[in-house]
């Protein structure tokens, strides 16, 4: 039998707070303002961490940055492999994307698979003229050649380590965990 356990917490409330505060002065200052920028969430948990950085990013410049979201479920190159129905929430993405600066944001950056299936996804809505990446956790062990634009917190996992991400839109607190999977 396989099992996780929980090893420590890594991020608390006001830590995550931290982040996502430096993430917002990292894109302004990164794209020289932000009247060319789109912020694009990847579902589930990369869509309330895209709000909270339009949040700060609007209290910072006094501007109301668009804020979309992404489901990349129909762009994952392990689709066929997985035993089950796969479940797609949609995309909303209300604003042209064509010429804007498209920031997609995670909350864990792990193998680079899920970016690369969202860029798949944003490419087929139109030419960004660039797109970056802003993650809340790289964990490293990347598969592919994809590095975020803006970290939260880079932290070094074992293979067998996971990182699990608590936002209170979805999971009632704020909060990152790393965790342990062991065979009992």
């Amino acid at each position: 039998m396989i099992k996780k356990v929980k090893k420590n917490s890594i991020m608390d409330t006001e830590a995550m707070r931290r982040a996502i505060v430096r993430i917002a002065h990292e894109v302004i200052e990164k794209n020289k303002g932000v009247e060319n920028v789109i912020l694009v969430g990847i579902r589930t948990r990369g869509v309330p961490l895209a709000k909270r950085i339009a949040q700060e990013i609007e209290k910072i410049e006094k501007v109301k940055v668009p804020v979309g979201s992404l489901d990349i479920t129909l762009y994952r190159d392990d689709l066929s492999t997985l035993a089950y129905n796969p479940i797609v929430h949609g995309t909303e993405i209300d604003h042209d994307i064509s010429g804007k600066v498209a920031v997609l944001v995670d909350d864990v950056l792990y193998t680079g698979r899920t970016i690369r299936a969202a860029l798949d996804a944003l490419i087929d809505m139109g030419r960004p003229q660039a797109i970056q990446l802003a993650v809340l956790i790289d964990r490293g062990h990347k598969e592919l050649p994809i590095r975020a634009d803006f970290v939260g917190k880079n932290v070094p996992t074992a293979q067998k380590e996971l990182i699990d991400v608590s936002l209170s839109e979805s999971d009632g607190c704020d909060e990152v965990v790393i965790s342990e999977i062991v065979a009992e």
